[in-house]
This record gives structure tokens, sequence and C-alpha cells, in this order.
């Protein structure tokens, strides 16, 4: 599932006509570089939620034929669901018990065919090194597992890259309708059953005009290399 519905208010005046995984960057479109990379890690089945600006995913990426891919999309009206309400309406598409969990602002080399649930375990975070802007991090990574980190002293965790596998069973209507899916990470957490691990390869958050004109520098340099 690929987290899409969100309204970019940060990348305006990108935004104001354009979704934020359809803004581009090399030439490509941010949301084509996670489909090609799930293409390539053998998943066949993509979802895709959606809100604002609803019809330009279906005008650009249509069924997924033209990436060798069967994309389906969960609409969420006006109002966004957060990312996981989002999830939890879109349950019903998601055929598998596990399914892997990509924000679609995000930009990285990350191989999803190496990401795999531990046993005993519900899910797997993604977690990599803090960015300039988020230097304290979301979590702590300790033995395998992810643990809370204490906003209260000095601790330094680890940031959420946006990636995960997940299984159903962490989304229940108990959570209402919207909410976010750290609501759901720090109830797992707390009973041990999150792991994680960390990725140091290459990763952005592409949360502002300037990141993405960073990142549009770095790919087209790097093509013609």
């Amino acid at each position: 599932m690929v987290l899409s519905a969100g309204a970019g208010l940060r990348m305006r005046p990108l935004t104001e006509h354009t979704p934020k995984p359809l803004l581009k960057a090399g030439g490509r479109c941010l949301i084509e570089y996670h489909l090609e990379n799930l293409k390539h890690a053998g998943i066949k089945n993509v979802i895709i939620n959606t809100s604002y600006c609803a019809e330009q995913f279906v005008e650009k990426l249509g069924n997924g034929t033209e990436y060798d891919l069967n994309i389906r999309y969960s609409h969420e009206a006006d109002k966004p669901l957060e990312t996981g309400g989002g999830i939890l309406k879109a349950l019903p598409l998601i055929e598998s018990d596990s399914f892997v969990v990509v924000s679609a602002d995000v930009w990285t080399d990350f191989r999803f065919d190496t990401l795999k649930i531990p046993k005993n375990s519900l899910g797997i975070l993604v977690l990599v090194n803090n960015p300039d802007h988020h230097l304290k991090g979301d979590f702590l990574l300790i033995d395998g597992m992810v643990r809370t980190l204490d906003d209260s002293n000095s601790q330094v965790g680890l940031t959420y890259s946006g990636i995960s596998m997940l299984r159903k069973s962490l989304f229940r209507t108990e959570h209402g309708e919207v909410f976010p899916l750290r609501t759901v990470f720090h109830e797992f957490i707390d009973q041990g059953v999150l792991a994680g691990r960390h990725y140091e390869g290459q990763w952005q958050d592409i949360g502002t005009p300037d990141r993405l004109d960073q990142l549009d520098f770095q790919l087209r340099h790097t093509s013609h290399e």
C-alpha cells in the first residue's frame, strides 16, 4: 500500500493543483519510483489511497498496466483519514495477511523484497538515520525491536522511514475512522511485538520544495554520470 492521500500543504505552491506524490524529480513522479521498486521486488498488487486531486492518480497511473502492476485505489473523499485510518479503510482490498506500506513522499533505494516480519512479531518498521530536520528521531531500536523514545530526556533514536511491513491484525475499528499510523505503532510497541530494522542506504523525506529540488538535482546528475 502506497500512502498518497495527503494534501501536501508544506509543498505549496507546487501542490496547489497537483498531489505531492505526482510531483516530479529526475523526470519522474515521486510515486513512480516506488512502483518501480515494488515491481522489482516481485510485488504485483498495489493499493493507493487517495483524497486530494484523486482523479489525477487514475489519469496518470491507470490500473498499473504500464508498470506491470495491478493498481487499485481506496478513495477517502475530501477528508483524508490519516495514515492509520487510510490503511484500515483499504484492508478489504488487501488479500494477504501481511503487506508492505510505504509513504509516497519519501524517496529511497530500499529493496522491498528484503523486508520480512520476524517470528512472534506483528510488523517490522524500517528506521533510518535522523535527517537534519528531525535530529531526535522517532523510536529506539533495541535488540531488533522498536521501543518508545522518551521525549522527556536526551535520548536520541532513529527516524521512521515511512516503510514497513504490517499484519492486518494491527488495525481495528476501535481506533476510530480517522487516526495516524503512530497510534497503532505505540500501542503495539508497548506490547513488544513490533520489530525494527536500521537501513543506512539512500533515503530522503521529500517534505518541502527545497528538498524536492535537491532530489531532482541529485537524480539528474546521477543519470548523466
